[in-house]
């Protein structure tokens, strides 16, 4: 097999799921799901079974562009495949028919709302192919990021074609997805074997943003290009702009091509033809650019693209992870930038909410899809590691990185830490270990809003009779606003400290590395909520996203020096492309306003003042202060 994988593909071998994938499809239980993300190799594990079968494998794919694209490709190593689609002239698809007919073809690739038709159905059935692979296969379920009505002729139409061979594959299904689809699809649950690999993607740089104004967005937007590519005339590869809208898309192309990039806009409004052309001039290094809606893939297979930029935050971590997935192929270092802003919310409703057809979208329907986006976004804030999240977001916990190094937030914690290690400064480290502790000595009594109404030290009747009030954790944060403890909370959950209760009632408890990070035998390496995460969650963010906090000024403060001092501390933040709380907290400002420490020893008794920060930041501050 390797050897025919040489020769027919010009791969040097499998990856090791890859072969798992194929050795279970042509020897196994011969029904496979296989999950891993975009660009990991999927369609191989159709496409070389596909040569080994005697007659013609059906390939179901949604995405036109990707079935020109891979069709092209096997077309080039000398293997006859096609493709059947609405967009193929009627002369061109009668020959190609013609031709499936009388055996000339290994693979043929066919759109799902053309398996509706009786007399597509009949003409495959007629091949009797010896497999059908399913390609999107999260299309099929209700569950998943972009469902497709038409997805759910596909158990009939296995039924009908009875092929002995079975392949789904997909790069975004979460563990309930992946049930639905072998549901779905007829099968038991025994029946599919499941292959879930490959979601590490450590060569990605992933960062996210707020940012609310759009010319600062598009600000963004070109820097990560140019940070990406380098010049226009010499470009170091290509780069992907996604937008949630055909006129966003249309202004970034323009907005890049007068910096000099060769770019192009690429949506369904588009005429097929026009498309057909981006897409062929992309792949072939003609273009250096395209900026594409979120609702419309590109099914590009280029290897060199060195940046993903989301100039609006998509509809789901699975269209985020399958887009930016595009990036960094050939292993080598790429970036993967998302830009989120306070007007993606009603945005995203408005386009969950829309009516497509003349019927209301379905109520669930519109929940679920809600709560996919509210998924994304606490991808946004996390706090901790963003390829763990991606990777305990979709199950694949044998490849999580313990923290990838290189992602925005590692970075963070990189610049917090000392001796190399990643990790947060004591006093950020202390108050995650008292939300831990919170949570250890609830004992699964009571849900996550007790818990964080007993660590914020409310006083109620609820806590009272559930003994929460006498509890020796109770108020440890009761300096921090309610929501502040919440968001705290969902970080601590989306770092794998914290895990809920399936039960009818979910209760918060301790995972063992929640235990050990308490305990203080594991750093940590979550960052706190920003200052004013609290009061933002609540909706009063200024239009930047950045109100500035009113802060009780204590009669031996002196308030001229303290709003010098969070001048320098903004003026830091911007140096070092950090939250302004990274360089210190308002606390500690009042502190020196209060104290004005001479010389920088002196600093060390100040609260917040660890030997990092005042290596980092304390000449600075010491010198706003020597300005009287």
């Amino acid at each position: 097999m390797r050897e025919r994988l040489r020769a027919r593909f010009g791969l040097p071998d499998f990856h090791p799921w890859q072969r798992e994938a194929i050795d279970s499809l042509l020897t196994g239980k011969k029904r496979v799901l296989v999950v891993a993300p975009t660009g990991g190799g999927k369609s191989l594990t159709y496409q070389f079974p596909a040569t080994e079968l005697e007659g013609t494998t059906i390939v179901v794919s949604p995405l036109i562009a990707l079935m020109e694209d891979q069709v092209r490709g096997l077309s080039e190593r000398g293997i006859r495949a096609t493709w059947l689609s609405s967009t193929v002239d009627p002369t061109e698809r009668r020959r190609r028919e013609a031709d499936l007919a009388a055996g000339a073809y290994e693979l043929v690739y066919i759109a799902p709302e053309r398996l509706a038709q009786g007399h597509v159905l009949d003409m495959l059935a007629r091949l009797a192919p010896p497999m059908v692979a399913i390609d999107e296969a999260h299309c099929i379920s209700h569950w998943g990021h972009d469902f497709r009505p038409d997805y759910l002729h596909l158990a009939r139409v296995l039924e009908r074609l009875a092929p002995k061979h079975v392949l789904a594959c997909t790069a975004t299904a979460t563990p309930i997805v992946r049930d639905e689809i072998v549901s779905q699809l007829g099968f038991a649950a025994d029946e599919m074997e499941v292959v879930l690999r490959g979601f590490a993607r450590p060569n990605l740089h992933l960062t996210a943003r707020e940012i609310d104004g759009a010319r600062e967005r598009k600000r963004a937007m070109v820097s990560a290009v140019k940070t990406a590519l380098g010049a226009p005339t010499e470009p170091a590869g290509a780069a992907i702009v996604y937008t949630a809208t055909r006129k966003v898309t249309e202004q970034m192309a323009d907005l890049l091509t007068a910096e000099g990039y060769r770019s192009a806009a690429y949506h369904a409004g588009l005429d097929p033809t026009v498309r057909g052309q981006v897409n062929a001039d992309f792949a072939a290094g003609q273009l250096d650019v395209v900026c594409a809606t979120n609702a419309f893939g590109m099914g590009i297979d280029r290897p060199d693209i060195r940046a993903v930029v989301h100039v609006q935050a998509p509809g789901s971590i699975e269209a985020y992870y399958q887009e930016v997935g595009r990036a960094g192929r050939d292993g080598q270092p790429a970036l993967g930038l998302l830009l989120r802003s306070t007007a993606d919310f009603g945005l995203r409703r408005r386009l969950i909410e829309r009516k497509w057809t003349d019927e209301q979208p379905d109520e669930n329907h519109v929940k679920q899809q809600w709560g996919l986006f509210l998924d994304l976004m606490r991808y946004v804030e996390a706090g901790s590691c963003r390829h763990d999240f991606i990777l305990s977001y979709f199950g694949d916990e044998q490849e999580t990185l313990g923290g990838c190094g290189h992602c925005d937030v590692c970075v963070r914690l990189e610049e917090l830490g000392e001796d190399g290690v990643r990790s947060v400064n004591d006093d950020d480290a202390l108050v995650v270990r008292k939300a831990l502790s919170g949570v250890a000595r609830n004992r699964m009594t009571a849900g996550l809003n007790r818990v964080v109404e007993m660590l914020h030290g409310a006083d109620n009747e609820k806590l009272r009779s559930m003994g929460l009030t006498s509890l020796s954790t109770y108020g440890l944060l009761e300096d921090r606003d309610k929501d502040w403890v919440m968001i705290l909370m969902r970080r601590l959950l989306t770092a794998g400290l914290v895990e809920i209760t399936t039960d009818e009632y979910p209760k918060p408890y301790l995972t063992q590395l929640g235990v050990r990070v308490m305990k203080g035998d594991e750093p940590v390496r979550v960052l706190l909520p920003d200052e004013d995460a609290g009061k933002k969650a609540k909706g009063k963010s200024s239009r930047s996203g950045r109100a500035r906090t009113p802060v009780e000024m204590p009669a031996n403060v002196d308030p001229e020096l303290f709003e010098r001092l969070r001048g320098t501390r903004m003026e830091l933040a911007k140096e070092k492309g950090v939250p302004p709380y990274v360089v210190c907290h308002d606390r500690t400002l009042l502190e020196i306003a209060a104290t004005k420490p001479q010389p920088l020893d002196q600093m060390a008794e100040v609260h917040g003042m660890g030997p990092a920060r005042i290596d980092a930041w304390g000449d600075r501050l010491l010198s706003v202060i020597a300005e009287g």
